[in-house]
């Protein structure tokens, strides 16, 4: 009997010893010399992902040559765990296709790794689990903790992108003008009668006395143009077109005194122009006519500036010059008359007002303009309904009546207006920024970047909501370029990400915002420049601001070394 229990426990015994000093067994002993580097040291949230990279050096005579690991790298959290893809290596005489590391020189093994980010994955480490078999024996490694996550930093920026008016093109003073001329016979300053019967200068009066009726209408100047035409000399055609001014004021006054205007006792409403001979008028006769030798009349007021050398060419063409002669010289010989007015348009007061309780004596840019006057967003909207009704075709009622209600956060009825817009005015690039604010609202990071790209130039708006694209892919730099000089918070956020710590401060201090979101980020520079007074305070105003920068801050890796602080936790409490 003894014998027996002597003999079994010495197979037992022999078994133990067996099992112990087995190539798997020996290689959990020793896996503490497996050397992890770890990139990035504490893992980010970067473009919505998680990105890593594992290099493992594996030392010499540790992977027996009949076994085969399955590594993987797992993501654990409270309340879950995630795992990145598993990586396989073998030894020098298993038969397979996975990696071979070499039993007598060991190797270093590069491993790169991705996983969508969780907002559950704020405070999570980072183990590598290792399960090694030879045949049909498998031994599980103790998982190692090589990193911790997540930075989750970039997940701060504030997505409302920005979207753009359609501006109205009201003018509270119109300029209204009306032209009029009186041509003269050859040589001659004498105004003729039939010239101030014509219909242009009845015309020309109407005008003044309307202007003098309407209240809204104000008279501004009269410019008194009088010219001769480029043939004879030139001081005779000085003085010649020096008299015509002269008629054209003489007769201009008496008119206007016979009308009772009585701007015509003010030398000031007058201003008078005199050309010698006008060439200007001369070129621009000569293109718009059929002569048969214009090309060639041009080509000589092109060669020469000398008038009389101008003229000796031109009248070297013969068989040209009678036609001049007859069609465009008499043109020349002339003085216009360009009254100038300015129409005065309603006041705001009156412009509030009808916007409110007669929209339809408004014409749409008041109406436009109307919206701009009110402070209520239910204002501004019951405006742009008005001017939706009343001018269903202009694209704008539709895309500022989404600009409010996206403002509001009525992002599902705002698309509705914009797609109207954007049916009335197809490729309008204010209207592609503001449709792909709504995709960017909504999520839909890859089609806001399109619509974004269409609208190129239709303002710094565009550039704003490139950056938070940027921002969300990733592209920090990119993100910093498209905020530029902006001292907005997305902007302070960008430089951060980057790097560009001072920077990103200095745009918070300058841009004087007051939310909760900026004091969190001068928390959040404040803890990478170690500085705990500046983390402290900034923390606390942004909690107070907004209690859910506690919860946030709580599970903010960023403040890993402040976690056991007491002042920290009194605040995030």
């Amino acid at each position: 009997m003894k014998r027996t229990i002597s003999v079994v426990t010495t197979l037992v015994l022999a078994g133990l010893v067996v099992t112990s000093c087995s190539p798997l067994n020996k290689m959990k002993k020793r896996a503490g010399e497996l050397k992890y580097d770890v990139t990035p040291e504490v893992l980010e949230e970067k473009g919505e992902m998680v990105d890593v990279k594992i290099d493992v050096t594996i030392p010499p005579k540790f992977f027996n040559k009949n076994v085969t690991i399955v590594a993987t790298p797992v993501l654990k959290y409270e309340g879950g765990e995630k795992a990145f893809a598993s990586r396989t290596l073998q030894g020098e005489n298993v038969q397979g296709n996975n990696t071979v590391v070499p039993y007598e020189t060991g190797k270093t093994i590069s491993y790169m790794g991705q996983l969508p980010y969780e907002d559950a994955m704020r405070l999570s480490e980072l183990v590598v689990k290792v399960q090694a078999s030879k045949g049909l024996k498998t031994v599980d490694f103790d998982p190692v903790k090589v990193a911790d996550g997540i930075v989750a930093t970039a997940t701060l920026v504030n997505n409302q992108p920005a979207v753009v008016l359609g501006k109205d093109a009201f003018q509270r003073i119109t300029p209204e003008q009306n032209e009029s001329a009186i041509y003269y016979l050859i040589n001659s300053a004498q105004v003729r009668n039939n010239q101030v019967k014509s219909e242009e200068i009845k015309a020309m009066e109407q005008f003044l006395k309307d202007a003098k009726a309407d209240e809204n209408l104000k008279l501004k100047n009269v410019e008194i143009q009088s010219y001769a035409s480029p043939d004879g000399t030139y001081n005779w055609n000085d003085r010649l077109a020096n008299k015509r001014e002269g008629s054209a004021t003489d007769f201009l006054k008496n008119n206007m005194k016979k009308n009772k205007v009585e701007e015509y006792k003010d030398l000031d409403f007058f201003k008078k122009y005199v050309v010698a001979e006008d060439w200007e008028g001369f070129k621009k006769a000569m293109e718009a006519s059929s002569i048969r030798d214009k090309e060639l009349i041009l080509r000589v007021l092109a060669m020469h500036t000398d008038p009389e050398v101008r003229e000796r060419e031109i009248k070297n063409i013969a068989s040209a010059y009678s036609v001049i002669a007859d069609q465009i010289l008499p043109k020349l010989r002339r003085s216009k008359f360009v009254v100038n007015a300015e129409r005065i348009g309603k006041s705001d007061e009156q412009i509030r007002e009808l916007a409110q309780t007669k929209p339809s004596e408004l014409n749409v840019e008041e109406l436009l303009y109307a919206a701009t006057l009110f402070e209520s967003n239910a204002d501004k909207l019951a405006v742009y309904e008005a001017a939706i009704s009343q001018f269903p075709n202009d694209w704008r009622g539709f895309n500022d009546a989404g600009m409010v209600l996206f403002e509001t956060g009525k992002v599902a009825q705002a698309k509705a207006h914009f797609e109207k817009a954007n049916a009335l005015s197809s490729n309008n690039k204010i209207v592609k920024n503001n449709l792909g604010a709504v995709e960017l609202k909504n999520g839909n990071v890859k089609e806001a970047e399109v619509l974004f790209g269409a609208a190129t130039g239709a303002g710094n708006e565009v550039n704003y909501n490139k950056g938070i694209v940027a921002i969300i892919k990733g592209n920090y730099k990119d993100a910093v370029n498209y905020f530029g000089s902006c001292n907005c918070v997305n902007a302070a956020l960008a430089n951060l990400l980057a790097g560009n710590t001072s920077v990103a401060s200095k745009k918070l201090e300058d841009g004087k915002n007051d939310t909760a979101l900026a004091s969190y980020l001068k928390a959040v520079i404040g803890a990478k420049n170690n500085d705990s007074a500046t983390v402290m305070s900034n923390l606390k105003d942004a909690c107070a601001k907004d209690s859910s920068m506690k919860k946030l801050a709580e599970t903010d890796i960023e403040f890993a070394k402040y976690f056991q602080n007491a002042d920290f936790k009194a605040i995030v409490k």
